[in-house]
């Protein structure tokens, strides 16, 4: 069956696309709901969750939504904001009340942002209401092509097999300061001044058996079928061993045992995580063969991946660097997350939670990565069990809430953390929070990144991503930018984006129109109807949209666009309102706000709505470009010249609107010196125009003006031999062309000597740099200007002029 993706060539083969890796359009059937079994006491375990919890935008939630109460009014307090604190949050900008703009991060310019965060470092996006771009979710795929890791952006070396023997532990104890009660928690088993730690015992606190001995031995043959080769490593549910199927081709196998085979928790734990996880069949998700009793003891038996996990892989980039703490190049970090996200993407649409993500539980073989240790996997609308997770990555509503998709997210975004910085006490200090941008290295530089990372881990569910596939297309537009930055070189491939279209910039002299527009959703009631009258005049489509055949998102969005092609503030304002009334976390409304404070010069009101944007889709570079706009027109140099260059280094989409832009912000930087000390950055932006955009022809025609200019002040040969290259590739017309020619040539005059004596001369274009040559080409050159000129008297003139620069004869 040929996959019916868009533009896809692919075929359906064992349910999913040969070449897009994509599952077929039907939707999958959620995996049948059975009745929840008690679970193994967690190695670190939360209250189980309530029977119904609420949304994340329903009341009592202390996000936008929630019922009034005391709470303050007034004037809302965001640098730049008219809005008002109704219910305790802005109208406009959705800051809290009382939230102020903090202070920026060392080195960095302030962004004006409305959100409770700074440009870099920021853990918490807020409540504002461009939270989770829950409302336009238009990604349908669950699960990527599986071969290679870096979505082809980047390359992650490929990690050998391992020799099985190899990763056998040679003394399979358990250290002391990581003995604790698997009920309570507590430190059980370690030594006192009396006494030695104990491998097996009751814990003083709940009074509980735990035991923390190697049940299995090498040669030990478990259900007759399973010959044990020795322990692996010690799991959050006990020791897991290392196997070989003596029934299957002597294949290796793990198998997992359990923390306390005393436990009837833990035992109705390992049934029931056998039970449905028999069903997970995902290449990026190890395989669950068998489910054995060995001595009144219960085992899980599944594939052995004999690659490396990823705290493995940290583990070893320690020890390279002395043994200081050596993350991940920031490209390889997100790779490994994109890499591994289809297989979340395939458990939230069976209706299962992953629950306990981090480094360890994520394997890199060969090209790919793999998904392990499925303990503490769980059913969405399961509110019994003891929930499994490890502290630093658990979320933290999970202990009172439970569990939920977006904590899953929260756990995505602390890994990708841990993968990416060096984060002393991510545990203790910022177990629920993200240190300064200053002390997290590369990461800290990265601020898309970052944003992306606040995002997973914004305190609030509702601020989180909606979904796996919401954050696999925001991390695979971070993902481009970071490999773009670290190449440093105009980009030369482009990227579609799922919400804005390219810029359509041709040319230096800016307007608000030739920012990024946003694409329409096609999934909107409302669709079909828009785009039969999307070319009426804008006056016209404004009277139609009084009229919608249904009030939808789109609808009001359509007539925000109408209203800003009339000025009609006042609409626009309106409908961003009515966005928010529906859907307080929809971004595009603080979009369309951006917009229009651009129109009305409001540059710090336009860089708070950008900012806001930027910070809920941080992979998509029309918000970075808008901000850079408002920067720019605000005098904000820096942080506008940094922006563009993002854009100019992602996509070559962007290549000519920031070219211009660059060229701007430095010229505008010389001011009054226009030496050619200070014009290859600008030149270098022009040259970033790719020959095939419609603004080429007016980038070189600027570049041969900023040349001219510059010659003029400090003539010489290299300046006006550029200016002479340029000329020739900017395509002027012939009286244009004509005009600056003779400007250069008058220029090489008084630079040209009389005679050259015993050497060849230099050349301008070609022609020698004589004055008898210049002299002569001069002549030519006015002689044309004529030819095409309209005045007549001014013709007159050029032929005059051009007739006293001719060389004398005598007869």
């Amino acid at each position: 069956m040929r996959c019916q993706r868009p533009g896809c060539p692919g075929h359906i083969v064992d349910g999913y696309c040969d070449v897009c890796g994509m599952p077929p359009l039907a939707p999958v059937p959620a995996a049948p709901a059975t009745p929840a079994t008690p679970a193994a006491t967690p190695r670190h375990a939360a209250s189980p969750a309530p029977a119904s919890r609420p949304s994340p935008a329903s009341p009592g939630r202390g996000v936008p939504g929630a019922p009034p109460s005391n709470r303050p009014t007034g004037k809302c307090q965001m640098p730049g904001c008219p809005g008002q604190i109704q219910d305790g949050y802005c109208t406009v900008c959705g800051a809290p009340a009382g939230a102020t703009a903090p202070a920026p991060a060392a080195g960095l310019t302030p962004l004006g942002t409305h959100l409770s965060a700074t440009l870099l470092g920021t853990a918490r996006l807020a409540t504002a209401p461009t939270g989770a771009v829950t409302s336009r979710t238009r990604v349908a795929s669950a699960r990527l092509k599986t071969g290679g890791l870096g979505a082809g952006v980047t390359h992650v070396p490929d990690e050998p097999p391992q020799d099985p023997a190899s990763v056998i532990l040679q003394n399979p104890v358990i250290p002391e300061d990581r003995r604790n009660c698997p009920n309570c928690g507590a430190p059980v088993g370690r030594s006192g001044e009396a006494n030695e730690g104990r491998l097996e015992g009751f814990c003083p606190q709940c009074r509980q058996p735990y035991s923390f001995k190697v049940k299995l031995q090498t040669g030990e043959l478990v259900a007759g079928q399973y010959e044990v080769q020795g322990a692996l490593a010690y799991g959050g549910m006990g020791w897991i061993y290392l196997a070989q199927d003596r029934n299957v081709s002597n294949r290796w196998v793990v198998l997992k045992g359990l923390l306390n085979v005393g436990d009837e928790n833990a035992q109705a734990s390992a049934i029931a995580e056998q039970r449905f996880l028999a069903e997970v069949q995902h290449p990026l998700i190890v395989e669950i063969y068998n489910f054995v009793t060995h001595e009144n003891a219960a085992y899980i038996v599944m594939e052995f991946v004999n690659g490396r996990s990823l705290k493995q892989i940290l583990k070893a980039r320690m020890a390279e660097n002395h043994g200081a703490y050596n993350p991940l190049p920031l490209d390889q970090a997100a790779a490994y997350i994109l890499g591994i996200l289809p297989a979340f993407a395939y458990l939230h649409q069976r209706g299962l939670l992953y629950c306990d993500f981090k480094p360890d539980n994520v394997m890199h073989l060969e090209d790919t990565v793999k998904l392990i240790d499925l303990g503490g996997v769980r059913r969405i609308d399961d509110d019994q069990s003891p929930i499994f997770g490890t502290v630093g990555f658990q979320a933290p509503e999970v202990s009172t809430a439970g569990t939920s998709v977006e904590s899953d997210l929260y756990t995505i975004g602390r890994t990708l953390l841990i993968l990416a910085a060096e984060v002393k006490g991510y545990q203790t200090t910022y177990q629920h929070s993200l240190p300064p941008a200053d002390q997290l290295g590369a990461l800290g530089r990265s601020d898309s990144l970052l944003r992306l990372i606040g995002k997973c881990c914004a305190p609030s569910p509702a601020d989180r991503f909606g979904s796996v596939d919401e954050l696999r297309v925001q991390l695979t537009g971070v993902l481009r930018e970071i490999v773009g930055v670290a190449k440093g070189e105009p980009a030369t491939t482009t990227a579609a984006s799922e919400f804005f279209a390219a810029p359509t910039i041709a040319s230096d002299v800016f307007d608000w129109s030739q920012i990024p527009r946003l694409l329409p959703d096609r999934s909107d009631g409302a669709a079909d109807w828009l785009t039969s009258i999307a070319l009426l005049p804008a006056a016209a489509r404004l009277d139609q949209l009084r009229r919608p055949p249904a009030e939808t998102a789109e609808v009001k969005l359509a007539r925000c666009l109408a209203a800003l092609e009339l000025e009609d503030h006042a609409v626009v304002q309106g409908q961003v309102n009515a966005l928010l009334a529906a859907d307080p976390w929809e971004w595009r409304a603080a979009w369309m706000a951006g917009l229009s404070a651009l129109l009305q010069t409001k540059w710090s009101e336009a860089q708070a709505s950008f900012n806001a944007v930027y910070g809920q889709v941080p992979g998509e570079l029309a918000p970075k470009f808008a901000l850079g706009v408002a920067a720019e027109m605000g005098g904000q140099l820096d942080l506008a010249e940094h922006l563009y260059g993002l854009c100019a280094l992602t996509d070559s989409a962007y290549l000519t609107a920031a070219g211009f832009g660059l060229a701007r912000i430095r010229a505008r930087r010389r001011g009054a010196d226009d030496g050619p000390e200070n014009l290859d950055g600008v030149l270098d932006a022009l040259n970033m125009i790719p020959s095939t955009a419609r603004g080429y022809l007016e980038g070189r025609r600027l570049a041969a003006g900023y040349l001219l200019r510059a010659a003029q002040k400090k003539p010489s040969l290299p300046l006006l031999d550029r200016a002479v290259a340029t000329v020739g590739t900017a395509r002027f017309d012939p009286v244009n062309q004509a005009k600056v020619m003779v400007q250069i040539y008058e220029l090489a005059l008084g630079l040209a000597p009389a005679v050259t004596r015993g050497r060849a001369p230099a050349t301008l274009g070609g022609v020698p740099l004589t004055r008898p040559a210049i002299r002569t080409k001069l002549e030519e050159t006015l002689r044309t200007w004529a030819k095409y000129e309209q005045d007549p008297g001014r013709r007159v003139e050029l032929i005059d002029e051009a007739n006293r620069r001719r060389k004398w004869t005598f007869l």
